[in-house]
């Protein structure tokens, strides 16, 4: 739970005190990779099981999270997903840092090499055994239970604000990846695989508002 909450600190630490754009990426990227060497290195589990399964979940997302936006023009422009409370979907990235090498690598670095542990830890390794019982240890990992499952799918889908419809999609996909792999390492994978995809996307085919 600790990277997760760290991570989630940062980013409201930018919306209050805003660095410059590399400054910014370096810090998250240190700060976070003291977390994980420090707190979650003894319980991170890579192993990867499944190899092409898994390389497909990840594509398949990727797929997913850009689909509606390609074939319905306007979707996303929707009051249904840019409001008040989902925020709006545009970049929080300077315009001269969509120029800079160096910001654009440390920010697909974080998102490939980062957060996908971070947020697997918290949402498939912690909580949806959490919501099970507390005292999750006791609960192995993809142990399948209807309200943990749709939860955390539902929470999950909440965190990526105007598109918590994909979100959701994604959620339901590596909640159910989880269940039937057993595997952190499998959804670290997975989710690594959708957001190298999507930052590459994002920088060769100029979709900044994916970079939220």
């Amino acid at each position: 739970m600790t990277p997760f909450a760290v991570f989630m600190a940062l980013l409201g630490l930018h919306s209050v005190l805003p660095l410059p754009d590399l400054a910014d990426q370096i810090l998250r990227v240190a700060v976070m990779l003291a977390v994980l060497w420090f707190v979650a290195r003894p319980v991170v589990d890579l192993r990867v099981r499944h190899w092409p399964a898994t390389l497909g979940i990840g594509v398949a997302v990727f797929v997913i999270w850009i689909a509606p936006d390609l074939l319905i023009r306007g979707y996303r422009s929707s009051v249904l997903f840019q409001n008040a409370v989902t925020g709006k979907a545009a970049t929080s990235l300077g315009a001269g840092a969509m120029l800079s090498w160096p910001v654009l690598g440390l920010r697909t670095f974080r998102a490939t090499a980062i957060v996908p542990i971070i947020e697997e830890l918290f949402w498939r390794a912690w909580l949806m055994r959490w919501l099970i019982d507390n005292d999750f240890e006791k609960v192995p990992l993809g142990k399948y239970a209807p309200q943990a499952f749709w939860i955390v799918a539902v929470l999950f889908a909440s965190e990526h604000g105007p598109y918590w419809d994909v979100g959701l999609a994604a959620g339901i996909v590596y909640n159910w990846w989880m269940v039937r792999t057993k595997s952190l390492g499998d959804l670290i994978l997975a989710h690594a695989v959708t957001n190298f995809i999507l930052s590459a996307y994002v920088i060769f085919a100029g979709k900044w508002e994916y970079w939220l």
